[in-house]
C-alpha cells in the first residue's frame, strides 16, 4: 500500500457558524479526524467517535450512503463506542490496513486516558505529574501553528518523557504551568456548587482554555459542571460530568443530547456549545437553562 511521504496539519475548532473552510482542503488526500463530518467531496478520509459527529441529518445520510454502496467504507470510519479517536484510528489501521501499532502502545493508552477522562483521580488530572498531561496542555494551548506538525513525528519515535524534554517544549511549558495555576485560583474564586451542579463564569477573563477537571478538583462531590468562558473566537458553555461521581451511569444525563439543542455536541458525559464572542447573554441564557435542567435531576 502506498504511504504518504509528507503531510500538512490544519487544526480545526468548534465555533459558531461554518466549521470548515473549503479552501483549506487541498487537491489530493484530505483527512478529517476527531471532528464533525463534512460532505465535501475533497475529504477523502474521516475518523470520529463523537456521538454528535453529524451536524445535520443530511450529513449523516451522506455518510450512511457511502458506507452502504461501498464508496467510502474503507475511507470513512465512525464508532461512538471508542473513548478516543486515536484508539479508533489505531484499531482500523491494524485490522484493515495491517499497520503495526505496537510501537505506539503508550501513546494510544494515554490518548484513551486523556480523551476519555480515565484519570485515576481529579488530583492526577489537575496536578499533571505525568508527561502525557503536560504534553496535552502544551498541544491544546499552542498558538504557533508549526508546533503540532513538529511534535507528530517525535511522538512516533520517542517516549512521551523524551518529547516533553525537548527544549522547544520546555520553553512553552513553564509559562503554561503558571497560567494553569492562575486558572485554578480564578475558578476557585468564581465557582459555586448547588444540588450537585458546579457553575462559574469567567467570561470577563478571556482565556484560550483551562483544565476542565479543575471544578471536580475543587468540588469532589459534584455530579455536573457548567462553565462559561470566552476566548478570541467564541463564548463557550462547557458542560461536563464528574468522571469520579458515585452516581450510577444509568442515572446520569446524556449531555451531548442537551448540547445539541443549542447547536453544540460532544459525548454523553461531556459536551460544549460555541457562541460568537459577542453573544455572552445568549450563552448565559443557555447555561442557565442547562443548569436548571441538571439540578432538577438531583
Amino acid at each position: 500500500m502506498k504511504t504518504a511521504d509528507r503531510f500538512s496539519f490544519y487544526g480545526l475548532v468548534h465555533r459558531a457558524g461554518a466549521l470548515f473552510d473549503e479552501n483549506a482542503f487541498i487537491e489530493g488526500e484530505n483527512a478529517v479526524v476527531d471532528f464533525k463530518y463534512s460532505t465535501s467531496p475533497k475529504v477523502t478520509w474521516w475518523f470520529d467517535h463523537h456521538q454528535s459527529a453529524f451536524l445535520t441529518p443530511a450529513d449523516e445520510a451522506d455518510f450512511r450512503r457511502g458506507q452502504a454502496d461501498g464508496s467510502t467504507a474503507m475511507r470513512k470510519f465512525f464508532d461512538p463506542k471508542y473513548v478516543s479517536c486515536t484508539g479508533l484510528i489505531a484499531d482500523v489501521g491494524a485490522a484493515k490496513f495491517g499497520f503495526d501499532v505496537k510501537p505506539l502502545a503508550d501513546l494510544v493508552k494515554w490518548a484513551n486516558i486523556v480523551d476519555g477522562a480515565k484519570y485515576e483521580s481529579a488530583e492526577a488530572a489537575v496536578e499533571m505529574a505525568a508527561p502525557a498531561m503536560k504534553l496535552t496542555m502544551v498541544i491544546e494551548s499552542a498558538q504557533d501553528h508549526s508546533l503540532v506538525p513538529k511534535l507528530i513525528p517525535l511522538l512516533t519515535e520517542m517516549s512521551l518523557q523524551d518529547v516533553l524534554d525537548q527544549p522547544f517544549v520546555q520553553e512553552l511549558l513553564g509559562p503554561l504551568m503558571e497560567r494553569h495555576w492562575a486558572a485554578l485560583d480564578l475558578i476557585r474564586q468564581r465557582a459555586v456548587m448547588d444540588r450537585g451542579v458546579i457553575t462559574f463564569d469567567i467570561t470577563d477573563q478571556p482565556t484560550e482554555g483551562y483544565n476542565k477537571f479543575i471544578p471536580y478538583y475543587l468540588f469532589p462531590d459534584a455530579v455536573y459542571n457548567v462553565g462559561l468562558s470566552k476566548s478570541s473566537f467564541r463564548t463557550k458553555v462547557a458542560v461536563g460530568t464528574n468522571p469520579w461521581t458515585k452516581v450510577p451511569a444509568e442515572k446520569l444525563v446524556n449531555l451531548a443530547v442537551i448540547c445539541e439543542r443549542y447547536g453544540g455536541g460532544g459525548h454523553a458525559r461531556v459536551g460544549a456549545i460555541s457562541f460568537p464572542p459577542d453573544c455572552e447573554d445568549e450563552a448565559r441564557k443557555a447555561a442557565a437553562e442547562i443548569v436548571a435542567e441538571l439540578r432538577a435531576t438531583a
